[in-house]
């Protein structure tokens, strides 16, 4: 009886070390493998190469964050998806959904769209894999003036992040019988992937110059990181209605929030005069223009 306790304690004491020893090596490997959030808190179009090309990150990871209801349609995510392969060397992309609840806001500045990123990102860089985070709002953008028409559809803010204001997005689609939901949807979101890209002049060197120029609020011209071809993706703010084009393009120029910059924040106007404008009726995509495309290639993109 005495030999057999012996030999139950002894078991006993190396099993207590072995899971020591296991909890302690678990604590290692997590402290070796803990996340760097510094990768994604960069400027608009500072990873434009890592997103294009292949040689750093291999695979696209994408939280789509999305307050309930407001969910983007499956035809807009698909038409995305192959938008960032046609221009891109990832083939390797994967859309993971988040659904969130409502910050319950009347309108969101730029700032508590940040802040809300920080209680709510889950996805960043890790490996050869890159993370974007896209968030999906049921809140208008902070200073959109619905009279005026000047309304805020989408913004990118860092490198890795962006608001669609999913319930301006529907607003808008509204007003038309020839332009749906997911067309808003994905013109949006093309074109402020372009700035992710680093389109134009915002982290990818222009080959040839092409960018426009606006008027700021000193009425000092000043480049606008956007396209001056007509019909490009790309395109600054153009003229729709009655507004005028100085009062458009105040609205998606770069701006400072609290420390938090705004490479494009990208009116309603603008997406409506593109789908408009196009001609590929088929599928209400907007492309872009080939100067653009020398601007992707020339930085590892297809």
């Amino acid at each position: 009886m005495f030999k057999f306790k012996s030999l139950l304690l002894t078991g006993i004491l190396a099993f207590a070390i072995s899971c020591s020893k296991n909890s302690s090596d678990s604590d290692e490997n997590n402290s070796q493998t803990e996340v760097n959030r510094s990768l994604n808190l960069l400027a608009t179009g500072d990873s434009a190469n890592d997103i294009l090309s292949n040689d750093t990150y291999d695979k696209l990871l994408i939280e789509i964050a999305y307050v309930s209801g407001f969910k983007p349609t499956d035809e807009a995510m698909a038409d995305f998806t192959e938008y960032l392969k046609e221009h891109t060397f990832k083939e390797d992309i994967e859309l993971v959904y988040k659904e969130l609840t409502s910050p319950s806001e009347d309108e969101l500045s730029l700032q508590e769209i940040a802040n809300l990123e920080t209680s709510n990102r889950t996805a960043f860089n890790t490996g050869s894999t890159l993370a974007i985070y896209i968030y999906f709002a049921d809140a208008p953008a902070e200073g959109d003036d619905l009279d005026g028409g000047l309304v805020t559809l989408g913004a990118v803010y860092r490198n890795t992040s962006m608001v669609i204001h999913e319930v301006t997005v529907r607003d808008l689609a509204s007003l038309s019988s020839s332009i749906s939901e997911a067309d808003v949807e994905t013109t949006t979101l093309n074109h402020e992937f372009g700035h992710l890209f680093g389109l134009v002049d915002l982290g990818t060197e222009m080959v040839n110059d092409h960018q426009s120029v606006s008027e700021n609020e000193d009425g000092q011209l000043v480049p606008d990181n956007h396209c001056n071809q007509a019909g490009c993706l790309m395109q600054a703010e153009l003229q729709f209605g009655g507004s005028s084009r100085k009062s458009l393009l105040s609205n998606s120029l770069a701006q400072y929030e609290a420390g938090v910059k705004s490479g494009c924040r990208l009116s309603g106007n603008t997406v409506l005069s593109l789908l408009q404008q196009n001609t590929a009726k088929t599928t209400n995509t907007v492309p872009l223009d080939p100067e653009c495309l020398l601007d992707i290639r020339a930085n590892g993109g297809r």
